[in-house]
């Protein structure tokens, strides 16, 4: 008898594939449907503050955003909840001091999420900022501020973004977003590696809590140390963001459903559904974002107005293995195989419709791995990013030959991952100083990931003689401003000269330009 095909988001799969290397694992991934018990307790005593993980908000639209929050007195213990679900209050104002408020009610925090709440706000005016707030156990939290995007048929005169990644707890502290939240910012865009997964190490500037991440207990307290963090919660309550994952959230360089390192594949199954579950359970993301075991749709979009489209995308859960093997390495023929794919067939086709019908002046693609196809050796040998793009040859050539053909206003790739700042000009082909540049990649360095960073100058120089697309290399740490008009897209690199101790100042390293109907990254 025929198994029957699955559809999942980015690819179609066939359920053999898990049962050969799971077996009976599979009926152990959790499968979400919201909190399985009727019954919530309204009036619970803590002996501690429920709201030590703050607040957030996220997934913008004309008429809403959605809130976050989780109960987690003891948050790096489990949180410290009792087994009941518990009722949390919310309400939104218009005005700071939560004296008009304008749309409120009550939300489960269930047991099976780890008592997180996701509120879908829903009925409120286009293209304003509006504050809200939780209540539960007697206590009240933070509170924070969210706004609705433009309607989709404006054009406003413009929007200011950050974007930031990797932000390793133990190799650095979170000073950038310090100096981000007095930026006045309508959003904020994280790229991936919000969390690493390793084992607690000694002799660190902060020391992970717990063992490298196996069980959904390792990930929620993992996810609950870093968002005890002072300055990112401030982040979160500054303004809505918008979230992707890369590797690290589950394992390092994971492809789909193949480990990095040869492990037993129904353990890494149940790893990854765990994976997603926490992740799900501490980010502000809609119920459309809920897991269904080792599966979670990622990829969607989020307009403002007709001025931006954000495509965020999922470079992870859907490709295959790195055809030429991991590292940097010289290319191979697999890597033009174009079976070989980083975004599952299913997504990509998703990609170039949502584009297709996109009206925005500028569309964003905001994603995890570096497009351009840098050669990271000097002379006549090259070597590319087996884990990037460039390993997956055809299916970068598609997507900008794609740009090339059908000619989306204005494509701005941004990407995190590799700890360091590039802006690269996307070329048909890179080997030709000659040939069209058909869009722009801004990539920006991590948060803390690799401690103290440096300008790297010499490098800077190599690479750029190597890769004449490349208008930009710098390795030290922090974060990306952009501001976005119709006319005009500016991107500031925003740099922390050390991450190691506390205070360091903020320096706008470079700042580039992109004039709308122009691809390319012009030094300003």
């Amino acid at each position: 008898m025929a198994l029957p095909v699955v559809e999942v988001a980015g690819r179609s799969w066939n359920r053999r594939q898990f049962l050969i290397a799971g077996g009976a694992a599979v009926a152990a991934w959790p499968v979400l449907a919201g909190p399985r018990s009727a019954f919530a307790q309204k009036s619970v005593t803590l002996r501690d503050y429920p709201f030590t993980l703050g607040v957030a908000s996220g997934d913008p639209s004309p008429d809403g955003f959605v809130i976050w929050t989780r109960l987690a007195p003891k948050p790096l213990e489990g949180g410290g909840m009792p087994t009941e679900n518990v009722i949390v209050d919310w309400q939104v104002a218009d005005d700071e001091g939560m004296t008009n408020v304008i749309a409120k009610g009550t939300a489960v925090a269930s047991r099976e999420l780890a008592h997180a709440v996701h509120v879908e706000v829903q009925g409120l005016e286009p293209g304003r900022w509006y504050w809200y707030q939780f209540q539960a156990a007697g206590e009240v939290s933070p509170k924070g501020r969210g706004r609705t995007t433009p309607k989709a048929e404006e054009t406003p005169d413009r929007l200011r973004f950050a974007f930031a990644s990797c932000q390793h707890f133990e190799t650095g502290l979170f000073t950038a977003y310090q100096h981000m939240v007095k930026e006045d910012l309508d959003l904020i865009a994280h790229l991936g590696d919000y969390i690493y997964e390793g084992a607690g190490r000694e002799k660190q500037i902060r020391q992970h809590v717990g063992p490298k991440l196996h069980t959904l207990d390792d990930y929620r307290n993992r996810y609950a140390q870093y968002r005890s963090d002072a300055f990112l919660q401030a982040a979160h309550a500054k303004c809505p963001w918008l979230v992707t994952w890369d590797d690290h959230e589950f394992e390092n360089n994971y492809a789909g459903l193949i480990p990095e390192k040869e492990v037993d594949l129904a353990a890494f199954q149940i790893r990854r559904a765990y994976a997603y579950q926490a992740w799900y359970e501490h980010m502000p993301v809609r119920r459309a974002q809920m897991p269904k075991g080792p599966d979670l749709l990622l990829y969607r979009q989020v307009h403002f107005g007709k001025l931006a489209n954000f495509a965020i995308l999922d470079s992870r859960q859907y490709r295959t293995d790195q055809p030429c093997g991991d590292g940097n390495k010289p290319p191979c023929a697999a890597a033009l195989d174009p079976n070989a794919t980083l975004l599952g067939d299913i997504q990509e086709k998703w990609l170039y419709k949502t584009l297709d019908a996109s009206p925005a002046t500028w569309n964003v693609l905001t994603q995890q791995v570096m497009m351009a196809r840098v050669d990271f050796t000097p002379g006549p040998v090259k070597s590319h990013s087996m884990d990037q793009w460039p390993g997956y040859e055809a299916n970068r050539q598609r997507v900008l030959k794609y740009f090339a053909e059908r000619r989306p206003s204005n494509p701005i790739v941004l990407t995190g991952d590799i700890h360091s700042n590039w802006a690269n000009n996307l070329q048909l082909d890179c080997e030709n100083e000659k040939s069209p540049v058909v869009g722009t990649e801004f990539v920006g360095t991590s948060i803390s990931s690799g401690g103290d960073g440096a300008e790297a100058t010499p490098r800077a120089d190599a690479l750029h003689a190597e890769n004449p697309f490349v208008k930009f290399f710098n390795a030290e740490r922090g974060y990306v401003s952009c501001e976005v008009t119709p006319k005009m897209w500016t991107t500031r690199y925003q740099t922390v000269p050390f991450v190691t101790k506390p205070d360091a100042p903020l320096v706008t390293r470079k700042t580039f330009v992109v004039e709308n109907g122009r691809p390319g990254a012009v030094e300003a």
